[in-house]
């Protein structure tokens, strides 16, 4: 996910129908731009080679029920978007859904030419970069350790993921070590943190928050959510977290 802003004007964008590396390129209606959808970047037509780069924000690929239980506030987009009817908008494990077939298969649908076998062509990955190095953890692993601290170009990082719904997060760690700690009272809808100091940390869609001092904050590190095809695709140097 993107913001829309550049220099002070908020672009509005469609989809091409184009594909790149079996990734899709989107436009933006007010030049005809085309822009790569996982770079975030403009790559032909009046804005490309300008060094734009979209302002990525963190989103999560979580459950409703994980979400709300966290977020009880949250809105909803309507799904009567006039654009499809609701009834064509259905949960991915419907066989009715879009792509339904799609993610079933494991192999893409159109041909990528560089490819990877570290891992299944399609075994979800969370990406990271830091410090020009790109890592890959397969959402599988992170799911059986659901804290991991660790150091990729330089920084320290801890990634966060939620055993039952896989929802992955990664932070600064700054000279912490974390592992997860046990709810206490109200904290049972929070994940919460325990550094090596005893210190509690709520887990926030932003941020680690020290607990008690909510001015001391670990910043959240923006990653993706992808196909490993995807992320290899774009990033032919990356590693994988727990491979030699």
């Amino acid at each position: 996910m993107y913001s829309r802003e550049v220099d002070g004007k908020v672009l509005e964008f469609g989809t091409s129908g184009l594909l790149y590396r079996s990734n899709k390129l989107m436009y933006d209606r007010s030049t005809n731009t085309l822009w790569q959808q996982f770079l975030g970047e403009p790559v032909v037509g009046p804005l490309a080679d300008s060094g734009i780069v979209l302002e990525y924000l963190p989103v999560l690929v979580t459950t409703w029920r994980e979400w709300l239980a966290s977020h009880p506030d949250t809105t909803v987009l309507d799904d009567n978007t006039g654009i499809y009817p609701p009834e064509r908008y259905r949960p991915e494990e419907d066989p009715r859904s879009f792509y339904f077939g799609y993610r079933q298969s494991p192999d893409t649908m159109f041909p990528v030419p560089q490819r990877s076998d570290l891992l299944p062509t399609k075994a979800l990955v969370l990406g990271l970069i830091a410090g020009g190095q790109p890592r890959a953890y397969s959402l599988e692993l992170l799911q059986q350790e659901p804290v991991i601290n660790d150091t990729l170009g330089g920084k320290d990082l801890v990634v966060v993921t939620t055993e039952k719904a896989g929802a992955a997060r990664a932070y600064e760690r700054g000279s912490y070590r974390f592992s997860l700690a046990q709810p206490i009272g109200n904290e049972e809808e929070v994940i919460t943190l325990v550094d090596r100091q005893g210190q509690r940390w709520q887990v926030q869609e932003d941020a680690l928050v020290l607990v008690g001092a909510s001015e001391q904050r670990l910043l959240r590190l923006p990653s993706h959510m992808a196909y490993w095809f995807g992320w290899y695709a774009f990033y032919p140097a990356t590693d994988v977290y727990g491979l030699p």
